[in-house]
């Protein structure tokens, strides 16, 4: 900002910018010398006097009549001295534009000669070139919303942006300087009621004149004047830079604007830009490094997967959860932020927290990084194989193998790597783990092999390695947690009955979806079979799309449905499984109203259908089990609807 400060001094001394240094000799120039000293100080007092009336006073008109009675009382006191106007010039008081207010506007494009350009020149200016064009295409991002902010007016920052291309591009091709929009000038021309079609029209018209007639009536234009427009110019920008963004901006941000102003005004506008951008590319680093990388820390089991399961199913998976531990991580993921991320995943695999919550899965959310550099892919390897030596499975989310974040990962070998899942969401990431945790206990129970002891929705991964899971119960606390928390759920349900009778559904699969929410007396469901109608579907087909009437509920007896739930914003659609034991359709069709979601079946089914008119006459003839049924069937809406919810606000 001192740069626009220190051009309005050689604007009124008369002196080139090359001959304005900070050195004794132009100490002694400025200050000592009574007639430059009067040059200077004239305009810069002038200046102030405006920006003391202004204050006061906030009438558009003030600033132009300001600065026509300038020359107007200038030269009344001229001619009533009757001073020289050549001598004025000469002396600095009055522009003196020698020959060349006498050239055509043309007269510069007759200095153009391809056979005499020095290419070599070019390529030693190529620095300032590059400098230039950054500033160039920096600028309007910057200026136009400060502007639009300034005014109070709503600007598209594209529109400005193709504007200022387009006109650029003009001026490169007639061989005119380039388009800038220079904020202060923007500002004070629309302050001045310049906002309008016309106005803009005029300034156009008028540059066109002075374009066609040359620079003569410059040379009639008070020195004072100028100076003193440009110093009110330069103390609103410093104002503006220094005064007004002391409590707008931060420290880091404020002392960037400090040294880069600095730097301009010690060395040059090139040199400023790069320091500008060094400091700013450091205090990126410091403040990045200074943000919580980790966005949240939790157990799985306070983030179940959307998946309906039998009730008991469910009671193990909430108890075994606790063995898996989510981190869900934020931001750019760089050597600066990782930090924090390996520290913490070394302290849950030491110390004390290791000792009382051992953990099997680690699953880390990376929807929300924007991205990773090398030395954080390098953290993950390290990271991995800390979970290697600990027998902990590394689950990534949140993003696919093809994205920068996976090219990243796998450029270090950390995705594919033995112990290592990827999921695109988190969904299907808990989903996972929670399957596997199913098939740990009933591999260790040597039942899976039966068709309705366990059915798993998603990814399969039959050639997963189990053993660490299941192996043997008795040496490993994470083992033995899982084989209590199973005997004290699953087991109760299947190795009390480890070979159901077909033959008695569908009582059975009554039984599995709400023995846990109230008793199941066989006597009093006897009669329900005549209301249910045993159906089979195959895999792929569509049971009913969202918005379509209710037909009734379905209890599934095996295989996998998957519903799909969509919303206006397409990136919020979401999808839910539902297992063997579990409801489908119950609250549509309790209700009486249209499907919120489209079913479909994911595997093989076979389902009992109760149909709205089945159920009428359920309540007509049998209203007692009616009753019992109902209420059921409402315990467990309510619980699969809460993980539900729980499952779609973990995605926030």
């Amino acid at each position: 900002m001192l740069i626009s400060v220190f051009d309005r001094l050689t604007v009124s001394m008369r002196i080139s910018d090359d001959d304005f240094n900070m050195s004794w000799e132009t100490f002694q120039f400025m200050f000592l010398d009574k007639h430059n000293l009067l040059l200077w100080t004239l305009p810069l007092g002038l200046a102030i006097l405006l920006r003391v009336i202004t204050h006061k006073y906030h009438h558009q008109l003030i600033f132009p009549a300001y600065f026509i009675i300038i020359p107007v009382v200038f030269y009344i006191v001229v001619f009533a001295a009757g001073l020289d106007l050549d001598g004025l010039r000469r002396a600095g008081w009055i522009f003196d534009m020698a020959a060349s207010g006498q050239e055509p506007w043309y007269k510069f494009y007759s200095y153009f000669d391809l056979r005499i350009v020095s290419y070599s020149a070019l390529w030693s200016t190529l620095p300032t070139q590059f400098a230039l064009l950054f500033f160039n295409i920096l600028h309007p991002p910057l200026n136009v919303p400060a502007l639009a902010v300034s005014l109070n007016s709503d600007v598209d920052t594209n529109q400005e942006l193709v504007a200022h291309g387009y006109s650029n591009l003009l001026a490169g091709l007639v061989g005119t300087v380039p388009n800038y929009l220079v904020y202060v000038n923007t500002l004070l021309f629309y302050r001045v009621g310049g906002g309008h079609r016309i106005a803009g029209f005029l300034l156009a018209v008028a540059t066109a004149i002075l374009l066609v007639i040359g620079t003569g009536p410059i040379a009639y234009i008070p020195v004072l004047v100028v100076g003193s427009l440009i110093f009110v110019l330069g103390i609103d920008l410093v104002k503006e830079a220094l005064w007004d963004n002391r409590h707008r901006v931060s420290w880091s941000e404020y002392i960037t604007i400090i040294s880069i102003m600095v730097c301009m005004t010690a060395w040059d506008f090139v040199v400023g830009v790069l320091f500008g951008i060094i400091v700013c590319c450091f205090f990126f680093v410091v403040q990045n490094s200074q943000l919580r990388s980790i966005r949240a820390m939790y157990t799985g089991d306070l983030a179940m997967s959307a998946v309906r399961r039998p009730s008991l199913q469910r009671a193990y998976i909430r108890e075994v959860s606790k063995q898996t531990t989510v981190l869900r991580l934020q931001g750019f993921l760089f050597f600066g932020t990782i930090t924090t991320v390996e520290e913490t995943i070394r302290s849950l695999l030491e110390g004390p927290y290791w000792q009382n919550q051992p953990i099997q899965f680690l699953v880390l959310d990376l929807s929300m990084v924007a991205g990773v550099d090398m030395s954080s892919a390098e953290a993950f390897v390290r990271i991995q194989r800390l979970l290697t030596a600990k027998r902990v499975t590394l689950v990534f989310c949140g993003f696919v193998a093809d994205s920068p974040i996976g090219k990243a990962l796998r450029s270090v070998e950390v995705l594919g790597a033995h112990g290592v899942e990827l999921f695109s969401t988190f969904s299907d990431a808990m989903e996972w783990t929670e399957n596997a945790y199913l098939r740990a206990w009933f591999r260790s129970q040597k039942i899976e092999t039966s068709a309705t002891s366990l059915v798993v929705p998603g990814r399969q991964d039959a050639d997963i390695e189990y053993s660490h899971l299941v192996g043997s119960f008795v040496r490993s606390p994470r083992r033995s947690h899982l084989r209590d928390a199973g005997d004290r759920t699953i087991a109760t349900e299947i190795l009390s009955d480890p070979t159901p009778d077909l033959s008695s559904e569908p009582l059975n699969t009554l039984t599995k979806a709400f023995s846990s929410y109230g008793d199941i007396n066989p006597v009093l469901f006897q009669p329900i079979n005549a209301y249910l109608d045993r159906i089979s579907v195959p895999a792929g087909h569509v049971l009913w799309r969202q918005g379509d009437p209710s037909d009734g509920l379905y209890i599934i007896e095996s295989g996998v449905l998957r519903a799909t739930y969509e919303f206006a914003n397409p990136v919020q659609h979401f999808e839910e499984s539902m297992v063997a034991g579990t409801v489908a359709g119950e609250m549509s069709a309790l209700s009486d109203s249209p499907r919120n979601a489209t079913v479909a079946s994911e595997q093989p089914a076979v389902l009992w259908k109760f149909s709205n008119e089945n159920i009428q006459r359920l309540q007509m003839e049998e209203p007692e089990l009616a009753r019992v049924f109902i209420q059921l069937v409402l315990k467990a809406a309510k619980l699969d609807y809460d993980i539900l919810l729980s499952a779609i606000a973990s995605r926030q």
